[in-house]
């Protein structure tokens, strides 16, 4: 996985809970394919269908608050989100996403800063997003080391079977 990331930005808003961003009556798979076509319905319907790979979710306070379901951050995965950018997570949803190998990074950056379409580049080791179109560069929460090693392997489960596979 690449430690510098860059893509196109959308903004989401506050308190997008795992409810939005895959509504429950999808919930009988966890297919990731099933699933992305339906990530974000509860907030807009095409969402789904205009983000590409590489582009990356920001959003304010609380993002992905709400049920425990892992989902969501599968679903999100799936469309090819390379990371999302948040205030703050739920500490639930936080956890499942790098447990499913999804980046998060916990900025404060200034509302109105970056907007929907904004060109994005993230460090992921230094904690660093800067927007390509305005030269504005935001500090954020660096991601642990052992946390950029979950991320490497793709997630809990393969990080486990490789850990396996060395002893």
């Amino acid at each position: 996985m690449a430690n510098v990331l860059t893509g196109r930005a959308w903004v989401l808003g506050e308190h997008i809970d795992t409810d939005v961003i895959i509504p429950a009556k999808y919930l009988i798979t966890f297919d990731p394919h099933r699933l992305a076509p339906y990530c974000f319905e509860g907030l807009d319907p095409s969402l789904a269908s205009k983000i590409q790979p590489g582009d990356i979710i920001v959003a304010g306070h609380n993002f992905g608050c709400g049920s425990s379901r892992e989902h969501a951050p599968i679903a999100i995965k799936a469309l090819g989100v390379s990371c999302v950018i948040a205030r703050s997570f739920g500490q639930i949803f936080y956890r499942n996403a790098f447990n499913r190998g999804l980046p998060l990074l916990e900025s404060d950056y200034p509302a109105g800063s970056i907007r929907t379409g904004s060109r994005l580049r993230v460090d992921l080791d230094g904690g660093r997003v800067e927007n390509e179109a305005t030269g504005e560069v935001f500090e954020a929460m660096p991601i642990p080391a052992f946390m950029q090693e979950l991320l490497a392997s793709g997630g809990l489960i393969p990080y486990v079977l490789q850990q396996m596979a060395r002893n």
